[in-house]
């Protein structure tokens, strides 16, 4: 077994190698790009296992799969992303970004936009899976996609003696320490050990919180979809439809949004929003104001 604090410096099997990628972000970042001082290359002018892993050759990839449910039973996309880590980071960063989607909340007239997943917690967890997996093993990364949650599974457990209570007070030994230390410079990372706590206080304000399991060769992050209640409910919505509560507005001379919820056994929020769609709809009118607020049925 290759002792760990040594891959990253061992020779790399590929040598013709070529760091079109790794430049561009060293660019962006006005950092110069020198291998020697980076560790991409050894003493005797060649690369490095960590070399390999910034090359537009590194033979570590990504998988990401898309499903139709809480399942694998259905496929809706998957892909594989190649390349050094700094193109793997964006594609797959871009990927997920463009399915997390935004929903919508009134708190009054104020209407509040909220994502599927907090854009900090997808960036935290994805750095994780690319910095602290176990590149001595050939197998690929996973990031898969639930309509209820995302969950980011690396390959390599926790170092020996570290224990999952540990990541989530912040104590982080780094598998990859060069690796780290050039995404730390990058300013894609900060200091050790604040991801993990980045992530729990991006669910701060939710219900649903992240996980985190491990086992002897994986780690894993598991990220809830906040909205994954309201699509529920707007399910609901479109189960009992408006029409069922036009029917109920022809037996009632007049009726509140409690009567509403009652009859039909929806929440606050959820009635509140068919109702001010009907009467946007000019299907029901609003009268009187705060306690007293009722509606009737348009002629």
């Amino acid at each position: 077994m290759i002792f760990i604090e040594d891959f990253e410096q061992m020779r790399s099997l590929e040598q013709d190698l070529t760091f079109l990628s790794a430049k561009t972000e060293f660019d962006e970042s006005n950092i110069p790009f020198k291998e020697k001082n980076l560790g991409i290359q050894n003493q005797d002018g060649l690369y490095t296992n960590l070399g390999l892993l910034l090359s537009d050759q590194c033979k570590h990839t990504i998988k990401v799969a898309v499903f139709d449910g809480e399942t694998q039973n259905i496929f809706q996309d998957r892909n594989e992303f190649t390349g050094s880590l700094f193109k793997q980071m964006h594609e797959v960063y871009s990927y997920i970004n463009f399915r997390n989607q935004k929903h919508s909340n009134f708190s009054g007239l104020k209407k509040i936009d909220k994502r599927d997943y907090p854009e900090v917690a997808i960036r935290e967890a994805l750095l994780n899976l690319i910095v602290h997996r176990e590149y001595s093993y050939s197998a690929s990364s996973f990031v898969r996609i639930y309509t209820d949650r995302i969950e980011f599974t690396s390959i390599g457990g926790l170092l020996k003696g570290i224990t999952l209570e540990d990541i989530q007070l912040g104590i982080s030994v780094c598998r990859n320490p060069k690796l780290a230390n050039i995404f730390y410079r990058l300013e894609l990372i900060e200091a050790y050990g604040t991801g993990i706590q980045k992530i729990i206080d991006s669910y701060s304000e939710s219900e649903l919180k992240p996980q985190f399991m491990t086992t002897e060769n994986a780690f894993k992050i598991i990220l809830p979809n906040r909205n994954h209640h309201k699509i529920q409910e707007d399910t609901i919505i479109y189960d009992c439809p408006e029409n069922k509560i036009l029917e109920f507005a022809k037996t009632h001379t007049q009726f509140t949004r409690k009567d509403v919820q009652d009859t039909f056994n929806l929440s606050q929020t959820t009635c509140g929003r068919i109702l001010n769609r009907m009467k946007e709809e000019g299907q029901i009118s609003q009268h009187g104001k705060g306690k007293n607020t009722f509606y009737i049925l348009n002629e």
